[in-house]
């Protein structure tokens, strides 16, 4: 179980996972050394797998970045899912459930690569639909 302020805390790191441990405990009324323990605590259970960062794509040349809804026959769900883990246009890999049973995120330097890699998804086995949505803008 994950007490309310361990969320705080990874609110805190999610906005910012270089926010420095001595403003976080500032921020939670807390100490620094008590901030450093729960951060390793966190990490030790699992809870923080990783730090990661955002990027502004349009400042290393991608133009798109997408958001591609798959639904595939059932028996291909799994190999599209290997198939879709190796291609280096795929930055991010969910199953779902809702409306589509994959998703994927991927950039693309421009409406080209998009289209051409929507091609190369139509032709792969098993897929029975595909849905890119470009996203315009990250609001939160």
């Amino acid at each position: 179980m994950v007490r309310i302020s361990d969320l705080e805390l990874l609110k805190i790191l999610r906005k910012n996972a270089r926010t420095p441990f001595l403003q976080i405990a500032k921020m939670l009324g807390v100490s620094e050394t008590a901030i450093r323990k729960r951060v390793r605590k966190l990490e030790r259970k699992g809870i923080i797998k990783k730090y990661t960062i955002e990027v502004d794509l349009r400042k290393i040349g991608f133009e798109i970045n997408a958001l591609i809804g798959i639904d595939t026959k059932p028996e291909y769900f799994i190999p599209t899912l290997e198939k879709l883990k190796n291609m280096k246009e795929v930055q991010s890999l969910y199953s779902a459930s809702g409306d589509h049973m994959i998703l994927i995120e991927c950039w693309f330097r421009n409406s080209h690569e998009l289209t051409e890699f929507t091609k190369k998804l139509s032709s792969m086995e098993g897929i029975v639909k595909i849905c890119p949505a470009i996203i315009l803008e990250k609001i939160k």
